[in-house]
């Protein structure tokens, strides 16, 4: 029966090979009319970057900077979120507080010990951000002073399972607006300066 079937030809690895990963091609420029979809980075078409509680602080900031992100979702042994943790969370004082508060060192700090645990995240539901545009979006960064905001699913059962993120990198990117790193506050200032244009 195999005989209708030739064995496929196999070529040696090249050292250099990378693997294939999920992609989302986001539209380069949207309006803040458009669909809030338009600018979010959805995990159903990009893999989730990922770092676990017991992983130091500098790991997880070394994977922020290889793949281009400032959000790392944080999961148990499980696969299910136990908080967020962010650059501004690893380049800001939280880790300082920490060193000083056990006198450890800084290669000593793990995310655990910076992250914003699970319990204290505020999440949108997937189905208000398909209704939504990308101006709802901004104005509700706007209002939680955050610089990321997460969608969620939620099933018949009522359990959520994290979708994707909001960032306002991203959304000033797609917007065609420049900003320098700094502030939420001034980010959004200067978003809505230049839109006013």
């Amino acid at each position: 029966m195999l005989r209708d079937y030739p064995g496929l030809t196999a070529v040696p690895l090249r050292q250099e090979a990378g693997y294939a990963q999920p992609t989302q091609a986001l539209p380069d420029i949207v309006t803040l009319e458009d669909s809030a979809l338009q600018v979010l980075t959805d995990f159903q078409r990009v893999t989730a970057i990922i770092t676990l509680p017991g992983d130091s602080v500098d790991e997880a900031h070394r994977r922020m900077i290889q793949r281009g992100v400032r959000l790392l979702l944080v999961i148990d042994q499980d696969r299910k979120v136990v908080g967020v943790i962010t650059a501004n969370d690893i380049l800001g004082e939280k880790p300082l507080q920490v060193i000083t508060q056990r006198g450890i060192r800084r290669e000593d700090v793990l995310v655990r010990d910076i992250m914003t645990p699970q319990d204290r995240l505020e999440v949108l539901k997937i189905t208000d951000v398909q209704r939504a545009k990308v101006g709802h979006v901004v104005a509700t960064l706007h209002q939680s002073g955050r610089q990321h905001a997460i969608a969620i699913d939620i099933d018949s059962a009522g359990r959520q399972t994290v979708r994707g993120v909001f960032s306002t990198t991203q959304i000033a990117r797609q917007l065609g607006v420049t900003i320098p790193t700094g502030e939420t506050a001034r980010t959004f200032a200067e978003i809505e300066a230049l839109l006013a244009r």
